[in-house]
């Protein structure tokens, strides 16, 4: 069906950034959504980012006016999140997330980031 394969995670000091990348391979067409979640320990899993279908791009509340930024390269079926001025409240497993039209949601093994303050 569809197969995500994330990279970019890892441990970074507060203010500093990483870049996440999920790559989507299988049965990709017709992709409604495409983005990134997070889930903190002891916290639900959260919405950060994503695409629609459309292009449109929405972003969390948590996110919003900081410099989290999605981004895509269509040629390449990947999806991008640059993260800038982290801080320790970002600290999750991140996990990429690609809902398509005839296979409905799929997950990525997630990736860790950590925010060291």
């Amino acid at each position: 069906q569809v197969q995500l394969m994330e990279s970019g995670g890892g441990l970074v000091q507060a203010g500093g950034s990483l870049r996440l990348s999920c790559a989507a391979s299988g049965s990709i067409f017709s992709i409604n959504r495409m983005g990134w979640y997070r889930q903190a320990p002891g916290k639900q899993r959260e919405l950060v980012a994503n695409f629609t279908r459309g292009g449109t791009t929405n972003y969390a509340d948590s996110v919003k006016g900081r410099f989290f930024t999605i981004s895509r390269d269509n040629a390449k079926n990947t999806v991008y999140l640059q993260m800038d001025s982290l801080k320790p409240e970002d600290t999750a497993v991140y996990y990429c997330n690609v809902i398509t039209q005839l296979y409905g949601s799929h997950w990525g093994q997630g990736t860790q980031v950590t925010v060291s303050s």
